[in-house]
């Protein structure tokens, strides 16, 4: 059950990519609001690897494999705390306009994908094993509370209390507050890909984010278009 699961994940995430990659192309490259476009490719490979892993069986290809998992979460998830500032900077929200705030955000970031390097890549050791139908390489070391994904959800509830008040947008701080609580509420089914459900909510509610903001760009470039007597 868990495997078709994990596939399933991994479809909707291909989903979700196409979206923001569609988002992206009519916005313009680069830009921070594309940042999630990283985050969500690396989901498709994290499912599709997970979903993969008793076709593949255990051995050198799985393991080379679930590595490339550990970093790509240690170098991209860090970006969504990149991503919450610059939506509450597009958002209007002063003190994110500001380059100090700017600048702490980027520190941050720079901050955890240290930490991660740190406290996992550094001593990564795998162990595989199977859960429910599923077989992964999972850390073998890992001790310690999970610094990285706290202050990213804690960024992102920041922003999504700032969207709501701002844009009068709830569905950031609805999905960053599902991902917070569905981690930390251990769900009563035989079933470990369950609560990987709450992060697709989340990443579900920051491509809707986008569009949104985008929309409202738009809008305002139109408007502005329409009322300068500079452009006619």
């Amino acid at each position: 059950m868990d495997t078709v699961l994990f596939g399933a994940y991994a479809v909707a995430y291909l989903v979700l990519l196409v979206w923001v990659l569609t988002l992206a192309s009519r916005s313009g490259w680069p830009r921070s609001a594309n940042l999630p476009l990283l985050v969500v490719a690396g989901l498709v490979y994290d499912n599709a690897v997970i979903a993969g892993g008793r076709l593949l069986g255990e051995g050198p290809l799985l393991e080379a494999l679930s590595v490339g998992r550990f970093w790509i979460h240690a170098f991209v998830t860090p970006l969504l705390v990149l991503w919450a500032w610059d939506s509450l900077r597009r958002a209007g929200v002063a003190w994110a306009r500001t380059r100090v705030a700017a600048t702490v955000a980027a520190l941050v970031v720079v901050g955890l994908v240290v930490v991660e390097i740190v406290t996992v890549l550094m001593d990564l050791q795998l162990g595989s094993g199977e859960v429910h139908g599923v077989l992964s390489y999972s850390s073998a070391g890992s001790s310690g509370p999970p610094v990285m994904p706290l202050v990213v959800a804690a960024g992102l509830v920041v922003a999504g209390v700032g969207l709501w008040r701002r844009q009068r947008w709830p569905w950031l701080l609805l999905g960053a507050l599902a991902m917070s609580v569905g981690s930390a509420v251990e769900i009563p089914v035989p079933s470990a890909a369950v609560t990987n459900a709450f992060e697709l909510i989340l990443l579900t509610a920051i491509v809707a984010t986008i569009a949104r903001q985008d929309r409202d760009g738009h809008r305002e470039h139109g408007a502005t278009v329409a009322t300068d007597p500079s452009r006619r």
